[in-house]
């Protein structure tokens, strides 16, 4: 019998132990998948933050670097402009990128930097207990906002793919979503696109992924899924919001 469905070669052979739920084992799947299919896993580094999604380094069978909280794209700058031949990507939360890090994001985009971005967006500082973060939905409720986000005192969510994607030096954005098999399959198709990009020498790319955290939402894995198509999904819609270059 032949074995159809299999550990991608990018994955190392060790269980993940993310929370039960948790969208972040299926994303790193899909990156693994791609980046064997592009055959680049050679030629791949990808860059972790501080949060959950520093446990990269744990499963991605590939060089990684993890750096200072938010600073992903400085450092994705930096290793591409000495190894321009590498192909470099950051995968960052929300909590990362869309906070200490929106200097670096903003600013590596309107430099057109030849990068991979990847922002897991769970509307939550995940790893240190569930706190709001800028991200987190009007009247959300979070261990900082316990009574829900109130825009008075902590503003509204930040949309950073519509905020990105009216920067000149950008190529590619697009928000997608773990929910269900067919947004798994289009998530699947942007981030190829987004490597695909980096390759041809076309410039900044940026996929932002939605994702569960029943943990910190005080959810089960089922009720997780059901309040992002909900909740999440009307304030985050998906879709593709730039590319330039516009190819299928």
């Amino acid at each position: 019998m032949e074995k159809v469905f299999k550990r991608p070669v990018s994955l190392k052979p060790v269980p993940f132990r993310f929370c039960p739920g948790c969208g972040h084992s299926l994303i790193h799947r899909i990156i693994a998948e791609c980046i064997d299919k592009l055959n680049i896993r050679e030629k791949v580094i990808g860059i972790a933050p501080v949060g959950c999604a520093v446990f990269a380094y744990d499963y991605f069978n590939f060089d990684i670097l993890e750096v200072a909280h938010g600073r992903p794209p400085a450092a994705a700058t930096g290793l591409k402009r000495v190894m321009p031949d590498k192909i470099i990507f950051s995968y960052q939360g929300d909590g990362d990128l869309a906070a200490i890090g929106t200097a670096e994001i903003i600013h590596a985009a309107n430099r057109g930097e030849n990068l991979t971005v990847f922002f897991v967006n769970n509307a939550t500082y995940g790893m240190t207990g569930g706190q709001m973060a800028p991200t987190t939905l009007i009247s959300q409720r979070t261990t900082t906002t316990p009574r829900g986000r109130d825009v008075k005192t902590s503003g509204y969510p930040l949309r950073v793919s519509e905020m990105l994607a009216t920067i000149d030096g950008v190529s590619f954005i697009a928000r997608n979503s773990v929910d269900s098999v067919k947004n798994l399959m289009t998530t699947k198709k942007n981030v190829e696109k987004a490597f695909r990009y980096q390759m041809e020498g076309k410039g900044f790319s940026f996929v932002e992924i939605l994702f569960p955290c029943p943990t910190d939402w005080g959810m089960s894995a089922e009720e997780s899924i059901n309040w992002m198509r909900s909740e999440m999904m009307p304030v985050f819609p998906l879709g593709t919001f730039k590319d330039k270059y516009g190819e299928s």
